[in-house]
């Protein structure tokens, strides 16, 4: 045999590594460095595609031609939205169960939660005292009235949150609540979760709803410091259980032309070092048992998460948005 010969035998017989390309819905910069973590360990590279709007009309369109091996994105809604559109596969494997606590991943092992947000509260420092903040069902006490600012009760974490009230005290209890946060709001919904707190800077109000990781973006970001300076970080607890999560997750496709290499990657997010990374990226909780938080995430105190499944959640989901409309939260 020519020296030609052997040389495209060892060729063909060692086929190149394969990418692992992803649909997300995070902007790409806010996971690039911990894929680059994962192409540095295994020598495999990570395509990143940021899909906005339309993930799940895209992945339908191109069918079992999609070159997408994995999707990423943030909220139980989007990802039952996924699994409810039959574009993504199962994946069991002993890895990504052990890791992701039951309440965190599909019953079916569809989607698998990487980091977890607490929706918690935003107090003023100035004007709301010590131990005054208990519980998500007391936001509905007229001790409150005035004094609570939030974004859009139908947005997807207003609704998740208002899913796990219904969890808790059923739909009747549950609209009662709203109607009484409705009623103890400073102005009507409006912004997201940073403009609430500059409301609370502002003097507008005195708490607001909003995730965790949003102080982490306002310290990052040199005109919104004030902002973050002038609250703290409140844990309020369902009376009956802990306080509400929500996370960011991961699916296979059910195209997944890499599968082998995305099943890698997918084991390798959950390790403890990827969860550091990855959670530190963001400000937000690893949802791997004894990963440890970043230093700012971990100042800002300890909680217990509330151990409803998220799925519940995403089932209640219908009930939320027909309640806020009933009590036309944003009116």
């Amino acid at each position: 045999m020519t020296l030609r010969a052997i040389l495209l035998a060892s060729t063909l017989a060692t086929p190149a590594v394969a990418d692992v390309n992803i649909y997300t819905t995070r902007q790409p910069d806010l996971i690039q460095p911990v894929m680059d973590a994962f192409t540095a360990k295994t020598g495999v590279a990570v395509n990143l595609a940021f899909v906005k709007d339309g993930l799940v009309e895209r992945l339908k369109a191109e069918g079992a031609r999609s070159p997408a091996d994995l999707v990423m994105t943030v909220d139980i809604a989007n990802l039952q939205k996924i699994a409810d559109a039959d574009v993504i596969q199962p994946v069991e494997n002993d890895v990504l169960t052990a890791a992701v606590p039951a309440n965190l991943r599909s019953p079916d092992n569809l989607w698998f939660g990487l980091t977890k947000r607490a929706r918690i509260v935003y107090a003023s420092r100035d004007r709301v005292a010590d131990g005054e903040v208990t519980t998500y069902e007391d936001l509905s006490s007229d001790k409150w009235e005035g004094r609570i600012c939030t974004r859009s009760g139908l947005h997807n974490y207003n609704l998740a949150l208002t899913s796990a009230v219904i969890a808790h005290v059923g739909v009747e209890s549950a609209t009662a609540w709203a109607e009484g946060v409705k009623s103890n709001l400073a102005r009507k919904p409006e912004g997201n979760d940073r403009a609430q707190v500059k409301a609370i800077w502002a003097g507008e109000c005195d708490i607001s709803l909003g995730n965790t990781y949003y102080m982490g973006k306002m310290l990052a970001d040199e005109e919104q410091t004030a902002w973050a300076d002038s609250v703290r970080i409140i844990f309020p607890t369902f009376e009956d259980g802990g306080t509400h999560v929500n996370v960011s997750g991961v699916a296979m496709t059910k195209s997944a032309p890499n599968r082998d290499e995305a099943l890698q990657l997918m084991e390798y997010l959950v390790s403890p070092a990827a969860q550091a990374i990855y959670a530190e990226l963001n400000s937000e909780y690893p949802v791997l048992e004894g990963a440890s938080p970043s230093d700012l995430v971990a100042s800002w105190g300890e909680f217990t998460a509330d151990d409803v499944p998220l799925t519940e959640l995403a089932a209640n989901r219908a009930a939320a948005l027909r309640l806020m409309e009933v009590v036309d939260f944003d009116g």
